[in-house]
């Protein structure tokens, strides 16, 4: 199939060069979503229908078998020889049971190593006489062992999870799911699915991955190529809000951020963007050749006051406004018995005195402008959160010291968050036709009201845990944040099946849920492979790190050294004495290096075969208060696929101790 696209000759069916060039752009991107992948089987699963898909289920009819894959197919004739995973006709594939054989005589599946096929299994769904099996093929494909980034899970897919895959692209989805439970892998192939349904529309309107890191990314970018789609953009909440020439260089204490992550912070905005409204206190007159034309001051008034009823984006009704002035004055000259037309309203609108009133009344606003004065005028800012902020919310907002420019001021990643909010209020943000968040859970109603403006027209998966919720403003209910993010409707679905977090370790991690997310229920793992794991205390932790990362690189897969962010620098240098090398979150892992050094703050997504996990106390004692402290050390004890060894000095949380 590759070949037949680079064997195209493109030079007598272009009209001129610029339709030469985007015809090979588009074949360029062909072959490379055509592109081999050396340990990817083109296929991992086959169907044997009972009777053609469509036909009457007569007897007697002929079955149909179809070999399903990660793509779609075909041999020199074109005939499918691979159907991809997302047609309809794959769906039995991942739903059919025994209980339930949708028509389905026999499902077999291939397992592969090293991209060669080693194995089968089949499964006879219509057979009564046959029981129902757990998979092994499945269970090792669950457990095989992780090394580079991740990998896509279409041999893996289960029916609650192929359920959200398939969900359509007009409805909305949050995904609660903890550790383990494929949350992540779940919401990128719903991008994939989406993408094969709907392609013209949303090749049209644009997809987006939303994460909550750089390290995040880099782990999930290979998962969507993996399946042939080169196009979805990904990108973290501060690209997002990202302006040119403005740079996240400050941060902010814990209160400060809190209180800008509010979204009574959208309302302080609105106020101080229409504060620049300014009423006209005298008639405008408008000259053309030798004629005068007045408008009172009363007309100018009524129609400033018209276009703020209609609570227009700022922009928007600057723009209208010079047209709704030279209409008044069409008006005047129609009484007048002349008959101007529309090039005629338009110079008026152009007119010297029009655009030096609309200029008085209805003045250009930079957003980020805005937002500098509303952190350095203590006055601005008390006049427009009135009856919205305390005053200690008020004194929380303020620079200590004010700085004189957009381009100097120490701008917090929270600061450019309220500048995107402030710009949408001036002009319309562009919207996506779809949008992917992951982590979810961290963000703040503020930036909620971010990413939904880049979804107002299209729909959103939003994918999250709350128990792993690790800011201060983490959300605690969906509800809310889905009305943060303009998407209240949104149906919200549960993954408690965990097919990655050994049952040993996730069991006990969820000793601290009722201190985090109270209500929230455990996740079951379904893996029968039990897993490992050590809680030992220690008297030289930095010791006893390098001996247990040495333990876990004699077995087969990634390791991760997770540790508290300031410990991080002291384990580097015990790890480069012992002459141990690692590699940084985000950096791919070789036969060579397989061990990798996590900060306690970078480990949210991540996951690794073995984890040796460093003093959970340093990890709570980190974050700004106890609760987001148990729901780091939380998240760190959920990132080992096959083992987690625990190593601490001082002594651990209470709940791990029950």
């Amino acid at each position: 199939m590759r070949a037949d696209v680079e064997a195209l000759d493109i030079r007598d069916v272009t009209a001129n060069w610029v339709n030469a060039i985007v015809l090979q752009a588009q074949i360029d991107d062909r072959i490379k979503a055509l592109a081999d992948l050396a340990h990817t089987p083109l296929f991992f699963g086959r169907l044997d229908y009972l009777h053609a898909p469509g036909a009457e289920l007569a007897e007697g009819g002929e079955g149909e078998q179809f070999y399903i894959g990660r793509r779609h197919v075909h041999d020199a004739e074109g005939d499918p020889m691979v159907i991809d995973w997302r047609a309809p006709v794959s769906q039995p594939f991942y739903r059919a049971s025994k209980a339930d054989p949708q028509d389905v005589a026999l499902r077999r599946r291939f397992g592969y190593t090293g991209g060669q096929l080693t194995a089968y299994e089949d499964e006879h769904l219509s057979d009564p006489g046959e029981a129902a099996t757990v998979s092994k093929l499945l269970q090792q494909e669950i457990e095989r062992p992780r090394v580079g980034p991740m990998r896509d899970i279409v041999a893996t897919i289960q029916p609650e999870q192929d359920e959200i895959v398939r969900s359509g692209l007009s409805g909305s989805v949050c995904v609660q799911g903890g550790p383990g439970t494929g949350k992540t892998a779940v919401g990128l192939h719903r991008v994939a699915y989406l993408l094969y349904a709907h392609r013209e529309r949303l090749a049209r309107t644009g997809t987006l991955v939303i994460g909550p890191n750089r390290s995040f990314l880099h782990y999930i970018e290979q998962v969507l190529p993996a399946l042939g789609e080169l196009e979805v953009k990904q990108a973290t909440v501060e690209d997002l809000v990202s302006r040119d020439g403005l740079e996240v260089r400050g941060t902010d204490p814990a209160a400060t951020a809190v209180v800008k992550g509010d979204a009574r912070m959208a309302e302080v905005l609105r106020r101080a963007v229409r504060s620049h409204v300014t009423p006209p206190t005298e008639a405008l007159m408008v000259v053309r050749g030798s004629r005068r034309w007045r408008v009172p001051a009363y007309e100018l008034e009524e129609i400033v006051a018209e276009l703020l009823a209609r609570d227009m984006r700022y922009g928007a009704a600057r723009e209208a406004l010079p047209q709704r002035i030279a209409h008044t004055v069409l008006v005047r000259m129609e009484q007048a018995g002349e008959a101007p037309d529309d090039r005629v309203q338009d110079a008026v609108a152009r007119n010297a005195a029009v655009k030096a009133a609309v200029k008085a009344m209805w003045p250009a606003v930079d957003p980020a402008k805005l937002v500098l004065r509303l952190l350095s005028d203590a006055e601005f800012l008390a006049a427009h959160a009135e009856g919205v902020l305390t005053a200690q919310e008020q004194e929380l907002l303020l620079w200590p010291k004010p700085w004189r420019s957009v381009r100097a001021a120490k701008w917090s990643a929270a600061d450019l968050v309220l500048i995107d909010e402030a710009a949408d209020l001036v002009e319309r943000t562009h919207s996506l036709g779809h949008v992917v968040l992951d982590e979810a859970q961290d963000l703040s109603p503020m930036q909620y009201r971010a990413v939904g403006r880049r979804c107002t027209t299209g729909s959103v998966t939003v994918l999250g845990d709350l128990a792993q919720g690790t800011t201060p403003w983490a959300t605690g209910d969906w509800a809310r944040a889905l009305a943060h993010l303009g998407k209240p409707e949104a149906a919200v679905e549960e993954l408690t099946a965990g097919f990655r977090v050994p049952r040993e370790v996730i069991a006990y991690a969820s000793r601290l849920l009722p201190e985090i997310a109270p209500g929230l229920a455990a996740v079951s793992s379904v893996r029968e492979a039990a897993g490992s794991l050590e809680v030992l205390q220690v008297d030289d932790l930095g010791a006893a790190v390098v001996d247990a990362c040495r333990a876990s690189l004699e077995r087969e897969g990634s390791i991760g050294l997770i540790a508290a962010d300031a410990r991080v620098p002291e384990l580097e240098a015990a790890l480069r004495e012992a002459g141990l090398a690692w590699l940084s979150p985000g950096e791919e892992t070789t036969a060579e290096v397989r061990l990798t050094v996590v900060p306690a703050s970078l480990a949210k997504g991540l996951e690794y075969d073995y984890v040796v996990l460093d003093e959970p106390a340093a990890i709570v004692a980190g974050e700004p208060d106890e609760r987001t402290g148990l729901r780091r050390l939380y998240v760190c004890l959920t990132r080992a696929v096959s083992g987690l060894t625990t190593l601490h000095a001082a002594p651990l949380p209470p709940a791990l101790t029950a």
